[in-house]
């Protein structure tokens, strides 16, 4: 039985065996006469056959698609039991990306399921490929006795230091995604000891169901703890702040998916519970600036910064953003530096985010990739010598256990994912998140479409998939010899330039020397740094987000 599983997994049965039964009963009547017609009965066969998968469809709880889809639901997966020889003669590799390839959709699904997710026969990757990353073993590896990685986040200000996981669900809205979607994450988030980010439609109802971590993103639209006007509001803003279920603070300046944009939710899908959590009027378009009315520059920022930890009794309070323009990075520390006020933390979203749905050309040009963002932040921090009291987390098509390697060599203190997270709740990467026709109920205001996923199920493969990330990490930080994923440095990370030559990624990405920027001159060339420092470290204003003239 076990083999036979193998073979026809085990979602296809209830199809293909009333399939099976209609065969038979077909065969039978032609060794027997009933006196009735036999076209009828076959009809009647077939018809009471599908009726009975598709009710069984409907009250089965584990497969959001067929529950919105019954009978025919059962197609897709048919297809794509056989999907992997149409592919590879016909159609795309498992590693074409779109934007997520076959493997890593399957990676999280089988995480996500907590079945077996080793592959045999070797990699399908090209190793020979320009871009091609690897980490290397150490012959003397560690034995770790969790994989339960945690950091303390929290500055000097800071009075209420939260003990975060090091993978934490990334930023999405209640509105763009489903109730029962966000209360399938919360709940997975709560067993799992980790933390979700609400997004910056606020904190609803449905966040609170289960009581687990929220980080509480704040953006320019102020949802939450906004006036009528649309202005910030500061006694909305410390009731929400202070609910001991809020962890943490995050103005978002930016976000990976649109930087620079501001996003719009249309009236038509604010309903009475978005209005509720968002503080806006019920059928009104939720809009959200392209930039905050409460500050207009960094050493502005810095004092609201300062405020909303002081409203919240001190918790860690940081900003998320896309880097773009350096000299307005570089303007924000230069504040830092000026008023003594730290954020808790910085989250780096790279432009390759993209659950928030924007034009072709913010998707696909505009913004920093998240390496070299997350390499530029590492590194203007160490030069201003306040890395060590500032955490960085950051976000950008995390999906595997080396993807966090990866970023935590380059400077990340913890990772957020958010379509992994989508996946593991049933996503199937249809890519009609905008227009509420979400097949698997995960991205949809639809009552019926949402009532698919279930939410109980769906939190256990949130679980699933954190805890078994965490688990691959592990053996990747014991097959390195360390003792921390925050022992992953540059240095650990190899990178293939072409067929004949690979550099450590330290050497692409250089790290600054501590305290380089305070020193003034010039930057030595020998340290391989980019030139953007040379270039706008000077030309950066504490007072204003622009840059100073020559």
């Amino acid at each position: 039985m076990a083999n036979l599983s193998k073979l026809i997994p085990i979602r296809y049965t209830p199809f293909i065996l009333c399939i099976i039964g209609s065969i038979a009963s077909f065969i039978a009547l032609d060794f027997v006469s009933l006196g009735l017609d036999k076209q009828a009965l076959h009809f009647l066969i077939l018809f009471g056959t599908l009726t009975i998968v598709g009710f069984y469809d409907l009250f089965q709880k584990k497969i959001a698609i067929l529950r919105n889809y019954p009978v025919i639901g059962h197609l897709r997966f048919l297809l794509e039991y056989i999907r992997p020889e149409i592919r590879q003669y016909f159609i795309e590799g498992d590693n074409d990306e779109a934007p997520f390839s076959k493997a890593q959709r399957t990676l999280v699904y089988s995480r996500a399921k907590a079945v077996p997710d080793q592959i045999p026969f070797g990699t399908s990757l090209d190793v020979m490929a320009p871009g091609y990353q690897w980490i290397n073993p150490s012959l003397a590896p560690t034995r770790l006795p969790s994989h339960d990685f945690r950091i303390e986040i929290g500055g000097k200000d800071c009075k209420q230091k939260y003990s975060a996981s090091i993978f934490n669900i990334s930023a999405m809205s209640f509105g763009s995604l489903s109730a029962n979607a966000v209360m399938a994450l919360n709940l997975g988030a709560k067993k799992g000891g980790f933390a979700h980010d609400t997004g910056e439609g606020s904190i609803s109802t449905h966040h609170r169901v289960h009581g687990g971590d929220l980080i509480w993103e704040i953006g320019s639209g102020y949802f939450g703890c906004r006036n009528e006007d649309g202005s910030f509001n500061e006694k909305k803003y410390a009731e929400n702040a202070l609910d001991p279920q809020v962890k943490m603070i995050e103005i978002k300046l930016s976000q990976g998916a649109k930087p620079g944009h501001g996003g719009i939710l249309p009236g038509s899908k604010v309903t009475v519970e978005i209005a509720k959590a968002r503080g806006v009027n019920v059928g009104e378009a939720c809009i959200s600036p392209a930039s905050h009315s409460a500050f207009s520059s960094p050493l502005e920022m810095m004092h609201f910064l300062k405020k909303l930890r002081d409203l919240s009794g001190g918790k860690p309070v940081g900003f998320k953003l896309c880097i773009g323009h350096p000299w307005e990075w570089f303007g924000i520390v230069k504040a830092m530096l000026e008023t003594n006020i730290y954020p808790d933390f910085i989250v780096v979203d790279g432009s390759e985010g993209g659950t928030g749905a924007s034009p072709v050309e913010f998707t696909n040009h505009v913004g920093t990739p998240l390496q070299e963002g997350l390499r530029l932040v590492h590194n203007t921090l160490l030069g201003a010598n306040l890395r060590d009291q500032i955490k960085i987390g950051c976000a950008g098509k995390i999906i595997s256990a080396f993807d966090m390697a990866v970023a935590f060599a380059l400077g990340a203190d913890w990772c957020n994912s958010a379509r992994g997270f989508m996946f593991s709740i049933g996503c199937i990467q249809a890519q009609v998140c905008n227009t509420g026709f979400c097949p698997t109920g995960v991205t949809t205001q639809d009552p019926l479409r949402q009532k698919a996923l279930v939410v109980p199920n769906k939190a256990e493969r949130v679980f699933n998939f954190h805890n078994e990330t965490l688990k691959t990490l592990k053996g990747l930080v014991e097959a390195a010899g360390l003792h921390h994923p925050g022992e992953i440095d540059a240095p650990h990370i190899i990178r293939r330039i072409n067929a004949h030559e690979v550099r450590l990624l330290s050497y692409l990405l250089p790290e600054m020397p501590t305290g380089l920027l305070l020193k003034g001159g010039s930057i030595d060339s020998s340290l391989n740094l980019p030139r953007v420092f040379e270039l706008y470290w000077s030309k950066a204003q504490a007072n204003s987000f622009s840059a100073l003239k020559d």
